[in-house]
């Protein structure tokens, strides 16, 4: 089964970091002298009310698992907070080496991806999209983005790279469509990744498109939901910059990854398709009914062993908290890891500000008063993104801070774990910053 409405609008809503108040209780902190404690691989005893939220939830058996890493600029590695088991069934401790189905935190991988070839001049931020895919050349735009399919006006401007990046430009998503372009986008298998084998009550299942190539076609032949550069609309986007990345770089978009970001990052347990001789690390993901957590994705048979039909730069990834460590690290390091350049410094910084075009209208939506990078939410000197399996990742340039949680469960507006995670760290920051100021 693919993501449907499981993966539901309410996922991003939340901003990864309330910036402001984040950054006032942080002042400083990046170079608190925290002593050997920090030398020690379990922190939670300076984030106490992080980890006093993550036992809470794994005790009450709400999750199997909530695990945390936090690292303070480009130290080699993240210290953790947390733990739990790989399944509610399986006693095997959760590590930095388990893999959980990052889901949307696949974007900014895509998205600094895309970045390395505008970096390399094979893509313009500005560019036209129909310049790499002459498909999208004459789109058309529905009047009602409920409305019947052959009501439509002609796009008034063409899609571009930047639009991809912040998704402004107009696409729809299978999770976000609604009437008949949601029935469209399901028969065309325009579909952003993979839930389960198993049927779900209430999702039909759909077959996705056979490659990124039809997938790209498929998408070219229907209309859009907004005019180009008008508005914020949470779309595949990301998922078809995987086909513009392939055309213009003469690889397979997969292969892209693994050489230009995985191989020099370090990130060796991160791919679209897990191997079966590494079944054994894969958590269990959840589905919540009524607070109740029923297994979806059991991580010995999980789907995600399975190739992908299509491999989704907006969804498709697994990853361990170490390898996404490392990934945070080279942003952090404006491109760089353990001397190794995977990146230009300009490259980052462009792909971790706010690109939005000056044209969108935000209002209304997840980036109301708020920022958009590569594939990425930015605010103030914060850059990252949330998982549908309730996974969250981001970089505070302000703080030399890298931060992500891990946890499998669906939808993650189940609970209210992106909300208490953010009020406990900046509980604890409050009080690291009074330590160093007595």
């Amino acid at each position: 089964m693919t993501i449907t409405a499981l993966d539901s609008a309410a996922l991003s809503r939340r901003a990864l970091f309330r910036g402001g108040s984040l950054l006032a209780a942080g002042a400083a902190l990046s170079g608190l002298p925290f002593g050997r404690a920090l030398l020690a691989h379990d922190v939670s005893e300076a984030w106490p009310n992080v980890a006093a939220m993550a036992n809470r939830y794994v005790s009450e058996r709400k999750v199997a698992n909530m695990f945390l890493t936090f690292g303070w600029g480009r130290e080699s590695h993240a210290h953790t907070v947390g733990g739990g088991t790989l399944s509610l069934a399986r006693p095997t401790p959760v590590d930095e080496d388990s893999l959980f189905r990052i889901y949307s935190m696949s974007k900014p991988i895509t998205g600094m991806a895309t970045m390395i070839l505008i970096d390399e001049g094979r893509l313009a931020l500005d560019q036209p999209l129909h310049d790499i895919l002459p498909a999208f050349r004459d789109m058309q735009v529905l009047v009602d983005p409920e409305g019947p399919l052959e009501d439509t006006v002609a796009a008034e401007r063409p899609i571009t790279i930047r639009q991809l990046l912040t998704h402004t430009a107009g696409l729809g998503y299978q999770i976000i469509n609604k009437g008949p372009l949601l029935d469209a986008y399901n028969q065309a298998g325009l579909v952003g990744g993979r839930v389960s084998r198993m049927p779900i009550p209430g999702f039909p299942p759909v077959t996705p498109a056979p490659g990124l190539a039809a997938f790209a076609d498929r998408l070219a032949e229907l209309p859009l939901i907004h005019q180009p550069a008008t508005k914020w609309s949470y779309s595949c986007s990301i998922d078809l910059l995987g086909r513009v990345i392939e055309v213009a770089s003469g690889m397979a978009f997969e292969a892209f990854l693994r050489q230009r970001i995985f191989e020099p990052c370090g990130m060796t347990s991160t791919w679209m398709q897990v191997p079966q001789s590494e079944a054994a690390r894969l958590t269990d993901n959840y589905g919540i009914i009524a607070g109740n957590a029923f297994p979806i994705d059991p991580g010995v048979n999980s789907i995600f062993l399975d190739p992908p039909e299509v491999p989704a730069g907006g969804g498709g990834l697994v990853s361990s908290p170490r390898d996404y460590d490392r990934f945070l690290r080279m942003l952090l390091g404006y491109g760089t890891i353990d001397r190794v350049r995977v990146m230009g410094q300009e490259a980052v910084r462009v792909g971790t500000s706010d690109l939005l075009p000056a044209t969108v209208d935000t209002t209304g939506s997840w980036m109301e008063g708020q920022g958009h990078g590569a594939g990425g939410r930015a605010v103030g000197q914060s850059f990252g993104w949330g998982g549908a399996a309730g996974t969250l990742a981001a970089v505070d340039y302000g703080l030399k801070l890298r931060s992500t949680l891990f946890t499998q469960y669906m939808p993650s507006e189940a609970y209210p774990v992106r909300d208490e995670f953010l009020a406990a760290m900046e509980a604890d920051m409050v009080a690291m910053r009074a330590k160093k100021a007595a």
